[in-house]
């Protein structure tokens, strides 16, 4: 009797310790999902948390269309996280989360292009999928544009406007600024002074 009570005891104590090492993962918050993606550790993350939010993640993607879990989504199809690996899928579904509008996935997918990885290398693709998210305000499009721009894909024409954007950017850090500067500093060779002059007001009324 002793002997089985002790067994019972034991059997518990090993449940309760097996319980809280799995202790149940929060859905991510938009806020926190913005934060893992721009930070880079987004799927990391989703490792970390022993796969626990597969599904929480695929009905935010799949049912309820909302673009930063697509982008999640799509990303772990890409690179096989806790699912069996499907670029093809992946890549749809950042394209899915780009056309409603998440710099995110506009921005990782012109990085595919640029790099040449999952799909074939196109830089004009690239720009393609970086002015949207820079004309909708994101720095980091902002400055990717101006670096294509620099090294001669896209059109001349969008010049002006591009260097426009950047150059009245407010930046919190100083890095990114100096960053940038350079940027202009290459896309300035490339321009009339005149249209220099034009980009670098405040506001650009012929647009």
């Amino acid at each position: 009797m002793l002997r089985s009570v002790s067994a019972l005891i034991f059997s518990l104590s090993v449940a309760g310790l097996v319980h809280a090492e799995t202790k149940a993962v929060d859905v991510y918050t938009q806020e926190q999902l913005l934060d893992m993606i721009r930070g880079g550790y987004y799927l990391t993350k989703v490792k970390n948390d022993e796969c626990q939010l597969v599904q929480d993640i695929e009905a935010r993607a799949e049912v309820l269309k909302q673009p930063l879990y697509q982008f999640l989504w799509g990303e772990m199809f890409i690179h096989g996280v806790c699912l069996k690996a499907d670029p093809a899928r992946g890549v749809s579904m950042l394209k899915e989360a780009a056309e409603q509008g998440s710099a995110e996935a506009m921005l990782k997918i012109a990085r595919y292009y640029e790099e040449g990885k999952y799909v074939f290398k196109d830089k004009n693709r690239a720009v393609m999928y970086v002015l949207p998210a820079a004309a909708n305000g994101d720095l980091l499009a902002r400055m990717a544009l101006v670096r294509l721009y620099n090294e001669g894909y896209g059109s001349p024409r969008d010049y002006e406007l591009a260097y426009h954007w950047l150059y009245n950017e407010v930046f919190g850090d100083e890095k990114m600024k100096q960053d940038a500067w350079k940027l202009l500093q290459q896309l300035e060779s490339k321009m009339p002074a005149s249209s220099v002059a034009r980009a670098r007001g405040e506001h650009m009324w012929s647009y």
